[in-house]
């Protein structure tokens, strides 16, 4: 077994300075070393957006990324961007449509939701669909995921003003 390896970062805000398996990915190192458990472990391939969470302001998949990588970095999870009250908008709208239902993927949504509400706020449907498609649900069968952020969209000055719905 590799030994341990020293690292110091921010998470939420937080200054953290511990020790890691060199093999231990940024999401297990959350979960399971401080207890952070918004973001969750999904297909660890990267591809379902599960592990969602931003590393040094951009977004990563936590199943990807080394945590000795996260050495010298500010990590966010969908905790800390909630207690800013960053997300209040979406979490807001995500209840009131209903784009929530298990809340497996729910963390991973709303961080890639504000990434598009944050740079793309004229997104048609269509592009919202396209920009939110690297992030799985199984449950909601998207539709309300799209409602959610379209509502949020059609709130901010300059965004869409309710498009065709499909």
């Amino acid at each position: 077994m590799a030994e341990r390896q020293p690292i110091r970062l921010v998470v939420n805000g937080k200054s953290v300075t511990t020790t890691v398996e060199p093999r231990m990915h940024l999401i297990d190192f959350l979960r399971d070393e401080l207890q952070i458990k918004g973001a969750r472990v999904g297909c660890e391939h990267g591809v379902c957006g599960a592990c969602t969470v931003r590393l040094n302001g951009q977004m990563v998949r936590g199943c990807l990324v080394l945590a000795v990588r996260a050495a010298n970095c500010t990590v966010e999870t969908v905790e800390g961007a909630s207690d800013r009250g960053d997300l209040a908008a979406l979490q807001a709208a995500f209840h009131a449509r209903n784009a929530l239902q298990c809340g497996y993927c729910t963390a991973g949504m709303l961080l890639a939701a504000a990434e598009l509400v944050a740079t793309r706020p004229n997104s048609s449907r269509e592009e919202i669909r396209e920009y939110m498609s690297g992030n799985y649900c199984r449950c909601t069968g998207y539709q309300a995921i799209v409602d959610a952020i379209e509502d949020v969209l059609s709130t901010r000055p300059g965004g869409v003003a309710g498009g065709q719905k499909c």
